[in-house]
């Protein structure tokens, strides 16, 4: 596009959808969870930025993408987002990315980097040099009897206590460390303020993060 372009970026989490405009300085956000539809979601997006100008739209979905579109129903929302029509809806281009990915996009420094999203569920996405996104599903793999979301998501640390479930961010951390040769680590994430300490070699993220990665997806 020759002029520049304003982007409403529109964070979905589990618990809380969280959206954020060029040129505005304070975010704004409204409940999520299990009753929440895309029709719904647009709705309340429409809404809430009712007074903000903006020419295009930077989906963080909280599942799998593939091709710019969500490719499997998220866990903790409710049915109906494979084959939703985001542009019709918005009336607007739209572009969609797993959440984690927008977040860790907004977070590279260097080298390879894994984030982590300590949520409602478990995020994970990987950046490589050249800021090049890699999504990854870490969460639903198995991990014991268990997967890896069931640890280090909300339920784990219901489950757990939050000293044990540190101790197992910490172990889970370690084992992606040593698998994928990283040099970055970043645990992110609303969860992640309820650790004592990070994990070595990792750095807290920060949620703000996740808005400069939707704009960053508008940048050529």
């Amino acid at each position: 596009m020759k002029a520049p372009v304003k982007v409403l970026v529109v964070d979905i989490g589990g618990t809380r959808l969280k959206i954020l405009a060029t040129g505005q300085t304070e975010r704004r956000r409204f409940p999520s969870g299990k009753t929440m539809t895309p029709r719904k979601m647009v709705a309340g997006v429409a809404k809430l930025a009712k007074d903000w100008e903006y020419d295009v739209v930077a989906l963080g979905y909280p599942g799998p993408v593939r091709a710019g579109r969500p490719a499997a129903e998220p866990h903790n929302l409710a049915k109906g987002w494979v084959g939703f029509d985001f542009r019709v809806a918005f009336c607007c281009p739209v572009k969609i990315v797993n959440d984690a990915a927008m977040q860790a996009l907004g977070s590279y420094r260097r080298g390879t980097m894994l984030f982590l999203g300590l949520g409602t569920g478990l995020g994970s996405a990987l950046v490589i040099p050249g800021g090049i996104v890699v999504p990854l599903e870490l969460a639903h793999l198995a991990y014991g009897k268990k997967t890896y979301e069931d640890y280090l998501g909300a339920r784990g640390i219901e489950r757990l206590g939050r000293k044990k479930w540190q101790k197992r961010v910490e172990t889970i951390t370690e084992r992606f460390v040593s698998a994928l040769l990283l040099d970055d680590v970043v645990i992110g994430g609303g969860n992640a303020k309820k650790l004592t300490r990070l994990p070595q070699g990792c750095r807290m993220g920060d949620n703000a993060n996740a808005f400069r990665g939707g704009f960053l997806l508008w940048q050529k």
